[in-house]
């Protein structure tokens, strides 16, 4: 293991209970007010489902935002995540909270299978649900970072290109890009990634096949991997003639970020508004 482990946050983050408190209360306080479809199904696994979160006011092409929590691919919950979702409702967008399974009972290119299906289902059923299906844009935060950049990219073991949705744009929060600390890292026991599933499934080693707008935000306050890694997946995709933009976010950590998606008045929620309704 490494002498001092960059990918354990608590380590790093002394109110760190105390946010994911704040996480789960405010989902529950969202709860409360908005109109919630829970546990649809788009696969026959038991977490291969997904919540629905519609807007005050019924459209018939209401944007589509799709969000993929993290939890370094071995824990979290759709529900404690929730409160993302209230820029987009105000804004009259639809929210769709992704959920998968968990290392180590599942393997990595399992979950990213499950959150590009679950993608395909929510276009495929964009118009029952009020949305449009062009008008559909994804974030992750940490490893749903990771998850969500296969939407738009191919692994180096993937000989065929995937089927891959057509999508506006990624915001890509806190990811993790290059996975080759993993194996050794505290996940060692928790996740049981090998350093042969770390290669396979690094996106800095991945191939961008789609041509969209790809925001890559991270906190200023956070550890090294992560500015490092997003700084590399930025330039990655710029040399393949892409579309990215890097996001530094001031006073942020691996932990507070996240409640800035919350928050139309911050930097990350006017820019993921921007996404979502441009």
């Amino acid at each position: 293991m490494m002498e001092r482990d960059f990918y354990r946050i608590r380590d790093f983050v002394h109110d760190f209970d105390a946010i994911a408190a704040e996480f789960a209360e405010r989902s529950r306080a969202l709860e409360r007010r908005a109109r919630i479809r829970s546990d649809i199904a788009y696969g026959p696994r038991p977490r291969e489902t997904l919540d629905l979160l519609l807007p005050e006011k019924q459209s018939t092409d209401a944007p589509l935002h799709v969000f993929v929590h993290g939890g370094y691919w071995r824990s979290g919950e759709t529900a404690d995540y929730r409160f993302v979702a209230e820029p987009v409702l105000a804004a009259g967008g639809l929210v769709a909270l992704v959920e998968y399974d968990l290392m180590p009972g599942q393997r990595l290119p399992t979950l990213i299978d499950q959150v590009r299906r679950a993608v395909h289902w929510l276009q495929a059923h964009a118009a029952e649900l009020g949305a449009a299906p062009d008008r559909t844009t994804v974030s992750g935060h940490s490893a749903g970072a990771h998850l969500v950049s296969y939407l738009a990219a191919a692994g180096v073991d993937e000989k065929t290109r995937p089927l891959l949705p057509e999508l506006k744009g990624l915001l890509l929060l806190s990811g993790i890009y290059d996975l080759s600390e993993i194996p050794d890292s505290f996940l060692k026991h928790e996740a049981e990634m090998n350093l042969e599933e770390a290669t396979a499934w690094s996106p800095l080693d991945a191939t961008p096949c789609e041509t969209l707008i790809r925001i890559i935000a991270y906190g200023a306050d956070e550890t090294p991997p992560f500015h490092e890694q997003a700084a590399a997946l930025h330039h990655r995709i710029a040399t393949e003639g892409q579309a990215s933009e890097l996001l530094p976010l001031p006073g942020r950590n691996h932990m507070n970020v996240v409640l800035d998606l919350a928050d139309a008045d911050s930097l990350l929620g006017r820019r993921l508004l921007d996404l979502v309704l441009g």
